[in-house]
């Protein structure tokens, strides 16, 4: 088969699979948002926060044993993302969407999900090989070796009439897969991979780092050292799943793996064999599943968690109590606005900030369609008699239960009637310095939510939240507030 028509017709029956544009849209938009300056990740902290089981996922493992070093206890994503970096959540976003989409739309059959259980040890043991590594390194070596083996992955689930020929190909001529997918198809599975990376927009030092490892490329160090991470993993995981008991000639096999790479991986060939041997002590990846499972355990159990308001309002206090002062405002907003979206379930958050021109505008904010309407969410400072210019003259909070009442009506703005229609009722917490107030944080729940209301305890819990915000805008210089 002519290499271009294989490509072609593969495309054509993802597409066909509703599932498949949705993941390669989603990666190429969590790329396009790891692309961005810095101090403007709020598109990255949305794409996870709209996903409930890959948000638990992020923080899940951004708290494991195995990054505790890089900050502990973080309880949401902007923390994670100011811990870890932007890189290394983005990259971390980027392999759990991959495992996730192969998890839910992998046919029913054996060899589907012999490959993919390969796959997952593969990228444990890159994860496990990267440990003390620096932690946005490592999540991208997991990206490359996850990725080496997508091609494989796309065959084997949307093309089974040519995956069952290659099969037989490799059973009746004894050729390895290699030989068999060219014969078969045209083209190997590591081009097929690398079309996808490429329709995925993924970077290019991705698409490098999945390439086959040669000792004598002359590639840049970092290049050369993902390559090895991610043939070294997916070498080492063929090994442990292959058929049959472990014994001397698997034995044998890793040490000759490990001497073959330990120069590059700058790793002794006796560690790299201890740890694949430990490894296959877990029953050649078992650890990786029951992973995956404790992940989607700690989501349900979150989803029905009687952890109270105040409480993940406190733990977001706590974050930015210990932040310095000369703190960027972009990343301490976006946690103060996460921590409010999270702690009370709310369908929107955004932050109005105030303008030299005395005009509040909302800088930021998460949920639904909130990019489309951040743009609308503007008022002037001079007096109207309605609900905004009671909450930026006030030095607490209000809430407002009931947005829907026809009094109430009468006192909500046109430009927020627009923009947030289905509101059924909403809080606003002023954020003062010098007692002037400089921001004002804004949280709804919607009519699709059941309706509830705020306790006195949870309203404390947000009050002393705006307060803390007051001392970074004190800080901030005036040209900061005005870019934000």
């Amino acid at each position: 088969m002519v290499k271009g028509a294989l490509l072609d017709k593969l495309w054509t029956q993802m597409s066909e699979r509703g599932d498949f544009p949705m993941l390669s849209q989603s990666l190429r938009t969590t790329v396009a948002a790891m692309k961005n300056d810095d101090l403007d990740f709020t598109a990255l902290v949305q794409i996870v926060l709209s996903d409930f089981a890959l948000t638990q996922k992020v923080l899940r493992l951004a708290n494991s044993a195995m990054y505790m070093a890089f900050g502990g206890n973080i309880t949401t994503v902007t923390r994670a993302l100011m811990v870890l970096g932007m890189d290394a959540v983005g990259h971390l976003v980027v392999g759990l969407k991959l495992v996730d989409h192969f998890h839910q739309s992998a046919p029913h059959r054996i060899d589907a999900k012999l490959e993919l259980s390969r796959t997952l040890l593969s990228g444990s043991v890159a994860r496990k090989l990267t440990a003390h590594a620096d932690f946005g390194a490592g999540e991208e070596a997991v990206v490359c070796t996850l990725m080496r083996q997508v091609g494989k992955l796309l065959v084997v689930c949307y093309l089974e009439a040519e995956w069952q020929a290659i099969c037989a190909q490799i059973e009746r001529d004894g050729v390895d897969e290699a030989t068999a997918s060219i014969k078969v198809l045209g083209v190997n599975f590591e081009e097929i991979g690398l079309e996808a990376a490429a329709r995925w927009r993924l970077p290019e030092t991705i698409r490098a780092g999945m390439a086959t490892y040669a000792p004598e490329a002359s590639e840049p160090q970092h290049v050369q050292w993902l390559r090895a991470v991610t043939n070294f993993s997916t070498e080492v995981a063929d090994v442990l799943s292959a058929p049959g008991t472990p014994g001397p000639a698997t034995d044998a096999k890793l040490a000759e793996l490990a001497q073959h790479y330990c120069h590059a991986l700058a790793t002794d060939a006796d560690a790299l064999v201890e740890m694949s041997t430990t490894l296959a002590r877990e029953e050649a990846g078992e650890g990786v599943m029951r992973e995956i499972v404790e992940l989607r355990a700690s989501a349900d159990a979150m989803a029905r968690s009687s952890v109270s308001a105040e409480t993940r309002i406190a733990a977001g206090l706590e974050d930015l109590r210990a932040l310095p002062s000369e703190s960027a405002l972009a990343p301490v907003l976006a946690l103060a606005s996460e921590t409010v979206l999270a702690g009370l379930g709310f369908a929107h958050t955004a932050v109005f900030v105030r303008q030299t021109s005395g005009v509040f505008k909302a800088r930021l904010g998460f949920g639904r369609d909130i990019e489309r309407i951040l743009p609308t969410l503007r008022f002037d400072e001079a007096f109207e008699p309605d609900v905004f210019h009671l909450a930026i003259a006030n030095s607490v909070g209000i809430f407002i239960e009931n947005a829907r009442d026809a009094k109430m009506i009468a006192r909500l703005p046109a430009w927020f009637r627009d923009a947030f229609a289905d509101a059924r009722s909403f809080v606003l917490l002023p954020v003062l310095t010098d007692r002037s107030t400089v921001a004002l944080l804004y949280g709804d729940w919607s009519d699709e939510q059941a309706p509830r209301k705020i306790s006195q305890a949870e309203m404390s819990a947000l009050n002393e939240l705006a307060r803390e915000l007051g001392r970074f805008f004190a800080n901030a210089p005036s040209r900061e507030v005005e870019t934000l």
